[in-house]
């Protein structure tokens, strides 16, 4: 069943989940050690308070300009999902405040879930009415939808840069561009397309867009929200009002290991993107010699570089996913799990995909550290586990390895 690498007698699984998150980078771990001793709160006033905050304002500058965006723009949050949370909210409750109902969100049913579930809660707890963007097949938002929906009681537009299953890139400046012609704010959730394409928020014209430090090679708990200065957000967090819509003692480390994280990806962006699109590339000719009935999904051109997703017509994700496991690689489905029950994407469903076929989804994410040998190493294991997986159909990985519950 594949192969399981020893190294010195531990077994070496070989990662190809970078989507979900990466491998803190060296250098990052550095920062993060000497900064971590720093003693002092950033918003004190007293010496050592005040080397903090140059700390975490040299940070934030770093962080600000790998992101072509102004210092003052940056308001640090726990992660993504805080600062997309943040941004629809905190956009929705401002663009309300005045004496102009604008209830309406236009979203896409192919977003992360960190923005599904929040416009839901403000769909139940705000009266916000969801206006859903259609998908093409690739997952690619519908721009003229866009443009006939908008109207003067839209909140926000709330979208993707790349879609974090299928890796699609979307229009972001041309969504930016027609919104911006009402006076509508954007946010785009940049959390999977940072460090892996250009991204510049001046650019992009938008009013907010939200990153992780985790999906960089910086630690977790750290990320960003990025507003600009013409958009108002209402804090989601109040208690001392320390940084632009977010109150709490700022983490300074988290800040300075985000940032070191941050420099050196875009630092070498185009080189690693090229290097990354090669293996990918690879990847995607070698799934389909060894299993010729797999399905790409995503825009086979215009999608992230490190991203490959494929459907395994007949067959089950989950088992297939533990079955490569076992073989010594760790891969995604893409797919939500509520209470150990696994369900079909969500991105895939809002794509037109069947539930069967969308069922049968895995996502191969690549990194810094993927090599060519690695690729053909996936490559050489995934028929059997593919075969395995039919027949087995089983959706749990105790059924899958052969194992029931009790026994």
């Amino acid at each position: 069943m594949g192969s399981v690498f020893q190294n010195g007698g531990a077994t070496v699984t070989i990662y190809l989940d970078h989507a979900a998150t990466t491998p803190m980078r060296p250098t990052v771990v550095a920062a993060f050690a000497a900064a971590l001793p720093v003693v002092g709160n950033p918003s004190s006033i007293h010496s050592q308070g005040q080397s903090a905050k140059r700390m975490l304002e040299e940070a934030r500058e770093t962080v600000a300009a790998s992101l072509g965006a102004d210092s003052v723009e940056v308001t640090f949050t726990s992660g993504g999902t805080e600062a997309i949370n943040l941004a629809i909210k905190g956009l929705f409750w401002a663009r309300n405040s005045g004496l102009v109902a604008r209830p309406r969100v236009l979203v896409a049913r192919a977003e992360h879930h960190a923005t599904i579930d929040a416009v839901e809660w403000m769909r139940q707890h705000e009266g916000a009415v969801l206006d859903w963007i259609p998908v093409d097949g690739f997952g690619r938002i519908d721009v003229d939808y866009v443009r006939d929906a908008l109207a003067d009681d839209v909140a926000l537009v709330t979208m993707l840069w790349a879609n974090n299953e299928v890796g699609t890139l979307q229009p972001v400046s041309e969504v930016s561009a027609i919104a911006a012609t009402l006076g509508v704010p954007v946010h785009v959730d940049a959390v999977s397309a940072f460090g892996y394409v250009p991204v510049d928020f001046h650019a992009a014209g938008v009013a907010a867009l939200s990153v992780s430090a985790h999906k960089i090679g910086g630690p977790v708990g750290v990320g960003a929200l990025v507003i600009a200065r013409s958009a108002s957000v209402t804090p989601l967090l109040h208690g001392g009002s320390q940084q632009r819509a977010r109150s709490g003692t700022l983490d300074a480390p988290g800040a300075v290991a985000f940032a070191a994280a941050a420099a050196e990806v875009t630092g070498d962006l185009l080189e690693n993107s090229r290097r990354l699109s090669a293996l990918r590339d690879s990847l995607i000719a070698g799934v389909r010699l060894a299993v010729p009935g797999a399905v790409l999904r995503g825009d086979p051109v215009d999608r992230l570089p490190g991203n490959v997703h494929f459907t395994f017509p007949g067959c089950e994700g989950d088992s297939l996913l533990f079955l490569l496991d076992v073989a010594g690689f760790s891969v995604s489905t893409g797919s939500a799990c509520q209470a150990g029950v696994p369900e079909a994407s969500h991105v895939l469903l809002a794509m037109g995909l069947e539930e069967p076929a969308a069922r049968g989804a895995v996502r191969i994410s690549l990194g810094e550290l993927t090599t060519m040998a690695e690729i053909a190493q996936f490559v050489a294991a995934l028929p059997r586990a593919v075969e395995q997986a039919t027949s087995a159909g089983y959706s749990s990985r105790d059924t899958v390895l052969g194992h029931y519950p009790g026994e």
